[in-house]
């Protein structure tokens, strides 16, 4: 029997199937593939992808979990597919978005020139959260802050892309779209050279370029660390495995300490300057003769050595102001501004909940709306209005009430499918997926080919985080096909 034998789109834009039972052209080699597998063998491959996963220390740890157990990160080994042209149109939208996104950084911190013009509410951004007024006024090395960025896309019912949000402080997962990669590669082999897969394992290469970039010293062979809270972080396999890919230290704060404003690493060899450091801690933890006087994650005195100009920090501090889903609705602005242009990528729409006409709106239709917290993640601090109760909704009406700041609403976007395995029912059934393509600027702005498709592995579920039930697959950008004539790439373009 078909692994695709009760498989239904509902109504859902489907990523593989353009109708029932006929998948889109880029598919239909998967397709067969798939089409020739027993259960039983998908069951195989499942079960040895995720040994493989728990053999590598793939792991998560979610907060709050009352065992406190690592996770291995959930794989559906059906792989998401794009096409050249399709990739080429994301990746034109992501590098203007990042350049508007790395101006206003800037600006806010310096001259301030889109707040005093009205573009984006003043009032709105000083009184952020993740705005540092420690930091005005403050250089950074080669104007770069955001080195690093996960900016997370998702496709509408007629299949249009749109950005769900941006995640500029220190955006996670990367290490799981690599592993991913090489697990796809050993189980299906064949499929890679019959679709002409672009690569994406340069990428840890391509970071470690851009991170040296940014050294204050230009020397030729500068000191870059990656700074990690330690093992207990949810995130602590991806610092292990970036750092040991990029050939640097993997170091907590305890190996660092700042003398006469330069940073040094404690050494068997003696004491070694740093002059670049990868940071995995949020900026409230970095230095707590700066931020919170209670953190024993970062190091004494390490803003000043900022300050001075003598060590980079990837990303800068500050750039979670941009990470703010209330400033989220302004990008489209933000590229007008600084860039002139209109935006490739659209936001979806959003209503603030600190306007006051449209607070009225949200809280008349929160049985309709998605309502999300400013700043938080991983899928908390959210109202799924259309699958929520009634007492739910009241709980968020009074702390929209109590803090209008805080919060943002959009419509639930019905946002696209892809076949996932489901065990249950030895087959395929569709779930909701997103994309979190990697952007990274240095002298150059270069996305690395795809991104990680995360997928809600609950039926029903929008949900697509990894603390919340979500997993994650392959995605796959195809080669230009031969004859095609070659459009402008935006990897490599200069910010």
């Amino acid at each position: 029997m078909s692994l695709f034998s009760t498989y239904t789109l509902d109504g859902f834009y489907d990523e593989m199937f353009e109708s029932a039972g006929v998948p889109r052209a880029h598919y239909r080699s998967l397709h067969a593939t798939l089409e020739s597998l027993s259960a039983r063998d998908f069951r195989q491959r499942a079960l040895m992808a995720e040994m493989s996963m728990l053999n590598q220390g793939v792991t998560f740890t979610v907060y709050g979990d009352d065992q406190g157990l690592e996770k291995t990160m959930p794989v559906d080994l059906v792989p998401r597919i794009i096409t050249h042209r399709e990739w080429e149109k994301i990746e034109r939208g992501l590098v203007q978005r990042l350049r508007a996104l790395n101006l206003f950084l800037k600006d806010i911190y310096h001259d301030q020139k889109i707040l005093n013009d009205g573009v984006v509410p003043r009032e709105l951004v000083v009184n952020a959260r993740h705005f540092r007024r420690e930091f005005l006024g403050a250089k950074v090395p080669k104007d770069v802050y955001v080195h690093i960025c996960g900016t997370d896309l998702v496709r509408d019912d007629k299949g249009d892309y749109y950005v769900l949000e941006d995640n500029l402080r220190s955006p996670s997962g990367v290490s799981y779209l690599l592993q991913n990669r090489m697990l796809m590669t050993r189980i299906f082999p064949s499929l890679f050279r019959e679709n002409r897969v672009l690569a994406v394992d340069h990428y840890c290469s391509q970071l470690l370029t851009n991170l040296r970039y940014v050294s204050p010293r230009q020397n030729d062979d500068p000191t870059v660390v990656l700074l990690t809270p330690g093992e207990f972080n949810s995130a602590y396999f991806e610092h292990a495995f970036l750092a040991q890919q990029m050939g640097i230290d993997l170091v907590q704060g305890r190996d660092l300490y700042v003398e006469n404003n330069l940073v040094w690493m404690k050494t068997t060899r003696g004491p070694q300057r740093v002059d670049v450091i990868y940071r995995r801690i949020d900026d409230d933890f970095l230095d707590p003769l700066t931020f919170r006087p209670d953190s024993t994650l970062g190091i004494p005195g390490l803003i000043n050595a900022y300050r001075a100009g003598n060590v980079a920090l990837a990303n800068a501090v500050g750039t979670g102001i941009a990470d703010d889903k209330v400033i989220y609705a302004y990008v489209p602005a933000m590229i007008k501004y600084y860039l002139d242009e209109d935006a490739l990528l659209p936001n979806v729409p959003t209503f603030l909940s600190s306007d006051a006409a449209q607070r009225d709106h949200i809280l008349k239709n929160l049985d309709k709306l998605v309502v999300k917290s400013a700043n938080e993640a991983g899928g908390y601090g959210m109202l799924m209005g259309p699958q929520s109760t009634k007492a739910e909704q009241d709980s968020f009406a009074e702390q929209i009430k109590a803090d209008p700041r805080n919060f943002v609403a959009q419509p639930l976007v019905q946002i696209s499918r892809a076949p996932a395995f489901v065990a249950d029912v030895d087959g395929f059934e569709g779930r909701h997926i997103d994309l979190r393509p990697y952007i990274l600027m240095g002298e150059d702005i270069t996305i690395i080919p795809g991104g990680l498709t995360r997928v809600a592995l609950r039926k029903g579920s929008y949900v697509v985080n990894s603390s919340q039930g979500g997993g994650s697959k392959d995605t796959w950008v195809l080669a230009r096909p031969s004859g095609q004539s070659q459009g402008q790439t935006m990897s490599g373009q200069r910010p």
